[in-house]
């Protein structure tokens, strides 16, 4: 495995973003120390997943300053896999270097497809494929992980296995994590910290302060729970 780098990953300062007329992202401020996993929530069209891009370097005309240190790589809620390309292909796009054919494998064992390396993408259901993205995503040994709603597009019983999947990567592999999520439970399960966009500005950073693993039936779980959704605006149940 490659060195990890230490201190922070990103330090960002004064991000803005305009489409137009519209202010997206205002001066938005944000770090990520070294294996952190930070949890970005906000309504629809906060500007969670423009800032994502903007840090994955997707963005050229956003303004302010930013910095990433050592390497990144990105999952995106669709798990973009060619179908033209088998399994193995897909995760090792674009990777160079030695060994890359034992490197791809263990990268599809770690994420439960082991022996599935000559499967093509439409043999492979819905979870399987997100697998085999977020497979792409480890062999790069990123510093840092960008993940943009990557479970939302998957059933309850997927989701809740990937979330597990995601917790064993990240205590293996160390990396730090960006998780754009509208899902308040599972930023409470993953993150060691969570932020809340509003009106193109951060108006919510707090730490989680439970152990892992974690479960919503935590003791602890139900106050956070109720904080965040308050800072979201969701009404508590009559």
């Amino acid at each position: 495995m490659a060195a990890r780098t230490s201190g922070d990953v990103v330090t960002a300062t004064g991000v803005r973003r305009t489409f137009g007329d519209a202010v997206v992202l205002d001066g938005v401020d944000l770090t990520i120390g070294a294996g952190e996993v930070v949890a970005l929530l906000g309504g629809s069209g906060s500007g969670k997943t423009t800032l994502l891009r903007i840090l994955a370097g997707l963005d050229p005309d956003a303004t302010g300053d930013w910095r990433v240190s050592g390497s990144l790589a990105v999952v995106f809620q669709e798990h973009r896999l060619l179908p033209w390309k088998r399994v193995a292909d897909n995760v090792a796009l674009g990777v160079t270097g030695p060994d890359l054919r034992r490197r791809t494998g263990a990268a599809l064992a770690e994420v439960g497809l082991a022996g599935r390396e000559r499967a093509w993408p439409a043999e492979l259901s819905g979870g399987q494929s997100q697998r085999v993205a977020v497979a792409r995503a480890l062999i790069r040994e990123p510093d840092l992980l960008l993940l943009d709603e990557p479970f939302g597009a998957l059933d309850a019983l997927s989701r809740l296995r990937m979330q597990a999947l995601f917790g064993r990567l990240r205590a293996q592999h160390g990396f730090a994590a960006l998780l754009v999520t509208h899902d308040v439970d599972e930023a409470l399960l993953l993150a060691d910290r969570t932020l809340v966009l509003d009106g193109g500005r951060v108006v919510d950073d707090a730490p989680v302060p439970l152990s892992h693993p974690r479960a919503p039936d935590d003791p602890g779980f139900g106050p956070l729970r109720r904080r965040l959704l308050d800072r979201l605006g969701v009404p508590a149940r009559s």
